[in-house]
């Protein structure tokens, strides 16, 4: 990690760019530092002021008499690299620019970022921004506010994180408006030096706080940010809540114009997301919504809630919502039940929802909730209130901290409304405990605390290490190398992509190619009837279209008019199609039909898919993702979260399939095309699957393209000579396999073997 100690924590500050000019940047920043009581000594800096503010101002940097830890710079973007001169002969150890004008506005903005990243390399300064709001601290010790936002957060244990600086305003205003505080408030703009990840090595270890808080439009080295983002989430326990925006193409361009960010696929982010233990919310609402209960109210030990409310309606909103999102209603004990009887009354619901009627008054819903609370087989409740006539409201908001005072359980509760209950939310904020408008925010919230407090069981658990399973790597490689020699790229058949599969022990039927129709006959006789029958081509990609595939021949006379028939529909479909004969296969027996898949994201490096697999898949679209390499778990969660795992799991009389071999094909899978960055992109359609200790059945596949390795010079361009990105990019499309280095095209730009 590199130390940015000087930025979050600085002793001494020069603000270069300090002005007396009202409306200005200059002045706003220096306001909010001397208001917020910045512990530390203040310099502000300006060619020919005297003062800001009655504050002796300097000239320049090197007129400071002290030494400075930071100096935050808004003077115009072509002023900035002399300040940044300055900087380096006064030894400032880290910068915060805030100016805009660089690369989010393209062209000449790019060279200059560029140049500017490259500078502050040179001297070892550490630089957030250009185009950044600033930084929040509000430790007692320190107290800056070195930004020009509006407002000054109040001290909290939350800290928050963001590329964007106007959102970082608007979430300050709701923040303060929901008395929510921060520990840290840090935005950082285009991220020319330090980046997400240096932030997050920080917070990692930062006492003040307990929950970060994240707003994403690009990672910067997608396998750095899972490893400190997994330190976080699992050894430390904190969690992370993250917005990434442009999921969809239009948002994906949106992202681009607005920082220049490169932006990944979304599926990869979901992905990082997903095996780093972060929450990824859909805005700014579920965001507070999480935030509040995880940074005010203990995790629940398992899912099993408890509902309390004085209306039927909201009550079962509540339960439906809570359902949907993968929570249990608890079974209450009969002593439980027993005192709900005696404690309210006969018109009473004692059942979960619990129903305290419209008429309850606060003692009942104190009575209602300490008895849930109580039972060993509730791990958390949502209380309810609709405002009516004879309800007590803010009476009823007193009551909760004192009756669950002593219970290391979450309670979350929904006052339903804005005026009339107003004063009772106010009350039960003031007090840590998070109050939504409508009772589907609780249940949400509440899922998603159960969801961490689940991935905090498994710390420690061998599942979450990357597993080595036997392969003949070398082979493999002789392989691809093979098809690769004196190309550049090449489309591997179905009969060649089987021969890599073979050496990383996947299933395959048996199968023999005949080059010519004399050949026919000798191969079938290895091969037992039924068979299928397949069109080899490096230029027919979907052989089905093509009319190149018959199935299910069972003589011999079937099989010679079928390799005719095949090999005359290729000739139409593509004259200039390049055929390489006929593969005979076995027929898969019937099963379970599901789609292994791999990708390699430009960003990310490869990324593996699993779904239902057959012809509906690029209908129904029910897959999901992950990085490879991959854990256990990782392949586990895979197969669990697509819609199809309850048929996998067996359904209305059908028996559950082999999951486990299913488990071992993606570990294959990923260790297959994390060992080989060369294979781009690969369908195994279907992947057959059967009852259960029978297996499963690699019936199709084919690898789209190998491709050499990556032009490094390209890369760098691509990057704009940022060794870091350039160092992300190299290595996630190297990754283990070192011999790809013999490949490497010369940057001649001073790379360095890692």
């Amino acid at each position: 990690m590199h130390n940015i100690e000087s930025i979050i924590n600085p002793k001494c500050i020069a603000l270069v760019g300090a002005t007396n000019r009202p409306g200005s940047v200059g002045l706003a920043t220096f306001k909010n530092l001397i208001q917020a009581g910045y512990k530390g000594v203040l310099y502000p800096v300006h060619p020919t002021s005297k003062s800001i503010q009655g504050v002796k101002a300097y000239a320049s940097l090197a007129d400071i008499p002290d030494e400075v830890d930071m100096a935050i710079i808004v003077v115009p973007a072509d002023k900035v690299e002399a300040v940044i001169q300055e900087a380096a002969a006064k030894q400032v150890k880290g910068c915060i620019l805030i100016t805009a004008g660089f690369k989010e506005i393209g062209g000449h903005g790019v060279e200059m970022e560029t140049h500017i990243r490259n500078l502050v390399k040179t001297h070892g300064i550490r630089l957030v921004g250009p185009n950044c709001l600033g930084i929040i601290n509000t430790d007692k010790s320190i107290c800056m506010n070195a930004s020009f936002a509006r407002i000054m957060t109040k001290p909290g244990n939350i800290a928050f994180i963001s590329q964007s600086g106007a959102l970082c305003s608007s979430v300050l205003d709701v923040a303060a408006g929901r008395n929510i505080g921060f520990s840290k408030f840090i935005s950082f703009g285009n991220k020319a030096d330090v980046n997400e990840i240096d932030f997050l090595e920080f917070l990692k270890d930062d006492p003040q706080t307990d929950v970060i808080l994240m707003y994403l439009e690009d990672i910067t080295d997608g396998r750095r940010f899972i490893e400190v983002a997994r330190e976080i989430t699992f050894e430390k326990g904190k969690p992370i809540l993250a917005i990434k925006s442009g999921r969809s193409a239009e948002g994906a361009k949106a992202a681009t114009s607005h920082t220049g960010a490169l932006a990944g696929s979304d599926a990869a982010y979901d992905a990082i997301f997903k095996q780093s233990g972060i929450q990824r919310v859909e805005g700014i609402n579920e965001l507070f919504h999480y935030a509040q209960a995880f940074s005010q109210q203990p995790l629940p030990q398992g899912g099993r809630i408890a509902i309390v409310t004085n209306a039927g309606g909201p009550g079962i909103m509540a339960t439906d919502a809570a359902i949907r999102y993968g929570l249990k209603l608890a079974a209450f004990s009969e002593d439980t039940t027993a005192k709900l009887k005696k404690d309210l009354p006969p018109t009473a619901s004692i059942r979960n929802p619990v129903d305290v009627i419209g008429d309850a008054t606060h003692e009942r819903y104190g009575s209602a909730i300490r008895d849930i609370l109580i039972d060993d087989g509730v791990d958390g409740a949502i209380v309810i209130l609709t405002p009516q006539a004879t309800t007590d409201i803010l009476e009823t908001a007193q009551i909760v901290p004192r009756v669950i005072k002593g219970i290391n359980k979450p309670i979350l509760t929904s006052f339903m409304g804005l005026v009339d209950v107003s004063e009772g939310v106010e009350y039960l904020q003031n007090q840590g405990i998070p109050n939504y408008t409508f009772p589907e925010g609780a249940a949400r919230t509440m899922a998603a605390m159960v969801r961490f407090g689940e991935n905090l069981k498994l710390r420690g658990s061998k599942k979450r290490e990357i597993p080595r399973l036997p392969a003949d790597t070398q082979q493999a490689a002789a392989i691809i190398e093979d098809k690769l020699s004196g190309r550049d790229s090449y489309y591997m058949t179905e009969k060649e992509m089987s021969e890599i599969l073979h050496c990383y022990g996947f299933p395959l039927l048996k199968s023999r190619v005949a080059g010519e129709l004399s050949e026919l006959e000798s191969v079938i006789a290895e091969i037992d009837f039924p068979i299928a029958m397949k069109i080899i081509s490096p230029d027919i990609v979907h052989k089905s279209d093509a009319g190149g595939v018959i199935l299910k021949i069972k003589t011999i006379e079937q099989a010679r008019n079928a390799y005719e028939k095949i090999i005359e529909n290729a000739r139409n479909y593509n004259p200039k199609a390049r055929i390489d004969g006929v593969l005979i296969e076995e027929m898969a027996k019937g099963g379970m039909e599901v789609i292994l898949g791999a990708t390699r994201d430009p960003s990310f490096g490869p990324i593996c898919m699993f779904g239902l697999g057959g012809i509906f898949v690029e209908a129904l679209k029910d897959v999901t993702f992950r990085l490879a390499p991959m854990s256990e778990l990782s392949a586990e969660n895979m197969i669990h979260s697509i819609k199809a795992y309850k048929v996998l799991k067996g359904i209305r009389g059908n028996p559950p399939t082999d999951i486990e071999a299913v488990k071992l094909s993606i570990l294959r899978l990923s260790q297959m095309v994390a060992d080989h960055p060369e294979i781009s992109e690969l369908d195994i359609n279907p992947l057959i699957v059967y009852p259960e200790e029978k297996e499963c059945m690699v019936a199709e596949g084919r690898i789209k393209s190998l491709m050499r390795n990556i032009n490094i010079h390209d890369q760098w361009q691509m990057v704009g000579s940022d060794s870091r990105q350039f160092r992300a990019r190299y290595f996630n499309a190297c990754h283990i396999n070192a011999g790809i280095h013999k490949n490497v095209v010369d940057a001649g730009q001073g790379i360095t073997s890692e």
